[in-house]
């Protein structure tokens, strides 16, 4: 299945695979929620950003270069300004990630430390005299219990398999960011 995915993608000399991008003019390239914004300060055209990922995923550990086709030549300024926002953006999505995957690692550590805690204080509570005396003791000590289970088994569950994603993303992030950017016109 792999190389049927990978026969759609055109190859440079070098078997690169090429990402193509075709448009009109460099503007296409932007979002257009802001038409009064300065050209770099624009964010990248969301359905851009969508198909660069969709290709970088579906060819893998591939190398790939990605070219942008269009119709007429552009100002070399232009030329520049597109390579910059592309690594610019995609720099922005690794650090966003990397912010989240750190925030959710804070959050698990937090629930392991209180996890720790309250196993400590269910173990003594399960150790008391009042234990066998008190039904309602007996309960709050097996309610803790399991709200240590709950606790440890979520920040266990973040530290072994919840961060791949994560990490999965910014390497991918990484690959785009780092990606040769060419330029083709078709001048008619």
């Amino acid at each position: 299945m792999k190389k049927e995915i990978l026969e759609r993608y055109e190859r440079t000399q070098n078997g690169e695979i090429i990402i193509d991008v075709s448009t009109k003019k460099v503007e296409d390239l932007y979002s257009n929620f802001d038409k009064k914004s300065h050209f770099l300060k624009k964010d990248l055209n969301q359905d851009l950003v969508d198909y660069i990922i969709d290709c970088a995923k579906e060819i893998e550990d591939e190398k790939f270069i990605i070219r942008f086709n269009f119709e007429s030549e552009i100002e070399l300024e232009s030329i520049s300004r597109v390579e910059d926002s592309i690594n610019k953006f995609f720099a922005y999505l690794q650090e966003r990630e990397h912010k989240e995957m750190k925030e959710m690692l804070k959050k698990s550590t937090t629930l392991f430390i209180i996890g720790a805690l309250i196993a400590t204080i269910s173990a003594l509570m399960n150790q008391s005299e009042l234990m066998q005396k008190s039904i309602v003791f007996a309960v709050i000590a097996e309610g803790l219990t399991v709200a240590v289970w709950v606790s440890l088994w979520e920040a266990l569950a973040t530290f072994l398999i919840k961060w791949i994603p994560y990490r999965k993303k910014i390497f991918l992030y990484e690959r785009i960011e780092n990606a040769k950017v060419i330029f083709n016109f078709s001048v008619k």
